[in-house]
């Protein structure tokens, strides 16, 4: 849009341009009796393709339509305003005033056929004012909307670096969730397999190549893991302390904390939470948790109802609050949305948070539960 507006501008000023030197062409023939090949026609030409070259120095077309008019007087005014314009849209006004001075002092030596203040006396004078005042208000507009479109640039760069900077601390924690999940449940197989393997005299050869086997494999997975997770975390950023990370964690103790804060809230659970994968679990929980803060800080006073269905084919969960009263000093971000749904995406589902009818606020997610596996690790 910026560049089709600045073509579109500058084929305005070509046009303009053009149109201004034919007239001052014809208005210089006109003082000379019909002759176009005079000096004042081919100071016409030159002053309007000073114009239009944008690398000449503003001055340069200024001082060449100063004098153009200055000798030939009023057939080369119309150049002579375009170029104090310019001065004055760029904040030039000294010089557009000096130019200005220059040529209305200039014309008084001029003949009555050709001078400015000729018939009216302060009809040059008059053109030139309004030249100046138009060119100092379009270049105060230009650089408004400079400033401004600047603004908007920083405020767009600067929320997507947040929105970057929200979706990596979720994957972080993402990171340190599952890595803590994962890490505890591969470090349980290798230490039972360590110790079984270790009463091989009790066990069938096979039992003990199988289970050297397994505790080997599972040792190797754990080493995968935090090298696969640890690439999700940023190098740079220190891990937070502010909270702490929740490892399946109940969503019960989530919702008694925040009736204890004097919140209303409501828990449905339909299944039980071992029938979802641990990352459903954990991701049940986030969610819980930024519904509840949500609710606190824009409907203070309004009743929060939680439903949660751990059963397969998909955990779902649905949050809604009715309209209240938004706490004091409370920032609308939205970026704790956007990890959420980096973690809900990941996960195979959904998520869909806004109105929810009649004032109120509706989340609700959906997480298919992954394919159970068959004996050979065929997917049924």
């Amino acid at each position: 849009m910026i560049r089709e507006g600045f073509r579109w501008s500058t084929c305005g000023r070509w046009c303009l341009v053009v149109l201004l030197t034919a007239l001052a062409v014809q208005n210089s023939a006109t003082v000379a009796g019909g002759r176009y090949l005079t000096p004042a026609t081919a100071a016409a030409v030159l002053c309007g393709a000073a114009l239009l070259v944008r690398r000449l120095p503003r001055y340069v077309p200024a001082g060449l339509a100063t004098a153009a008019t200055g000798l030939w007087g009023w057939p080369l005014l119309v150049l002579l305003l375009v170029a104090l314009f310019d001065l004055a849209a760029q904040r030039r006004i000294r010089w557009a005033v000096g130019c200005a001075a220059a040529a209305l002092g200039a014309s008084l030596l001029l003949t009555p056929e050709t001078s400015l203040w000729t018939p009216q006396q302060y009809g040059s004078t008059l053109f030139v004012l309004l030249a100046l005042v138009s060119g100092l208000w379009v270049g105060n507009r230009r650089r408004l909307l400079k400033a401004l479109g600047d603004q908007v640039e920083h405020l767009r760069i600067e929320r997507e670096l947040r929105g970057e900077a929200a979706r990596a601390a979720e994957w972080s924690r993402i990171a340190a969730e599952m890595h803590d999940v994962l890490a505890h449940r591969l470090s349980l197989i290798a230490l039972h397999t360590g110790v079984l393997a270790t009463r091989n005299e009790q066990l069938p050869a096979p039992v003990v190549e199988r289970l050297a086997l397994l505790r080997t494999a599972s040792t190797e997975a754990l080493a995968d893991l935090r090298d696969v997770l640890g690439a999700l975390r940023d190098p740079d950023s220190e891990p937070a302390e502010a909270a702490p990370v929740p490892v399946l964690r109940d969503v019960d103790a989530l919702v008694d904390q925040a009736r204890a804060a004097g919140q209303q809230a409501e828990l449905r659970v339909d299944g039980r939470p071992e029938q979802a994968p641990a990352a459903h679990r954990l991701a049940v929980y986030r969610l819980v948790q930024e519904a509840l803060t949500n609710a606190r800080k824009h409907a203070g006073g309004a009743p929060v109802r939680i439903q949660l269905r751990y059963r397969p084919p998909a955990t779902t969960v649905e949050v809604t609050n009715a309209p209240g009263s938004p706490a004091a000093h409370a920032v609308a971000s939205g970026f704790g949305l956007v990890g959420l749904r980096e973690r809900v995406t990941a996960l195979g589902g959904h998520l869909h948070a806004g109105p929810g009818g009649a004032g109120s606020w509706r989340l609700a997610a959906r997480i298919p539960h992954p394919a159970p596996l068959e004996q050979n690790g065929t997917p049924t």
